[in-house]
């Protein structure tokens, strides 16, 4: 058993966990945060997709301990004092949902997305860079949408905050 501590959605956590559990298993079974979901356990879905130190990264390809002493951000610390974050925001706005399992994965890969490339995505690149995210209900057309709505209002927002 290893003593786990990181910095959970602005919030110190330690747990003793098994070496071999992964971060996934760790944010759900240990500290109930579910709604980062277990697609696939093979990296290839997406729906496990959180923020290690600000970057986006699968949950089930890390082990818990090697995600310790960092900051990490699930899709339940995303909004702020109850309003959605824009990229929720525009996923509910624009549709980009069914069933909702994916979504979660997508959102967080969306904002990492929009946090690297600014305003200035496109869809090309937001396809591109939706590869390691599997939707299996709607096409991706009205993800996308999502996707480049929010880094619009993302990048008139920041540029409203800079004048």
């Amino acid at each position: 058993m290893a003593k786990v501590a990181m910095t959970v959605n602005g919030r110190k956590v330690s747990r003793e966990c098994e070496d071999r559990t992964l971060l996934v298993h760790f944010l759900r079974d240990q500290l109930a945060l579910t709604g980062t979901h277990v697609g696939c356990d093979t990296s290839q879905c997406g729906a496990c997709v959180v923020h290690m130190d600000g970057k986006a990264v699968k949950s089930c390809s890390i082990l818990a301990a090697q995600a310790a002493g960092s900051e990490i951000l699930t899709i339940e610390g995303l909004a702020a004092g109850g309003d959605l974050h824009p990229v929720q925001a525009a996923f509910k706005a624009n549709h980009g949902l069914q069933c909702g399992f994916c979504t979660p994965g997508m959102v967080m890969t969306a904002v990492d997305m929009i946090n690297r490339y600014g305003a200035k995505l496109d869809e090309k690149t937001v396809r591109e860079n939706l590869e390691g995210n599997i939707c299996r209900c709607t096409g991706y057309h009205n993800i996308v949408k999502a996707i480049l709505a929010a880094a619009e209002e993302m990048g008139a927002a920041g540029r409203q905050a800079a004048e």
